[in-house]
């Protein structure tokens, strides 16, 4: 199992099986790390991002890409 230190992610995603059935969301919102992921797939403009869901910050979008990256 990863520690913390190999996840740089985890002060902003968790996942709780009592929000959305565990899917990891951006802590303290219900934003599930899949929406980002896929907003920014289609639409890589941040501005479009923020305005959109403006309870994102920019260390939520990279904590976003970095559990992407530690899940391939």
């Amino acid at each position: 199992m990863a520690t913390r230190e190999h996840r740089p992610y985890h002060e902003h995603i968790t996942t709780d099986p009592e929000i959305l059935a565990g899917k990891p969301v951006v802590r303290d919102t219900r934003i599930p790390v899949g929406v980002v992921l896929d907003y920014l797939a289609n639409n890589p403009n941040f501005d479009d991002l923020f305005a959109d869901y403006p309870r994102l910050t920019r260390e939520d979008v990279r904590a976003c890409l970095a559990f992407a990256r530690s899940a391939s």
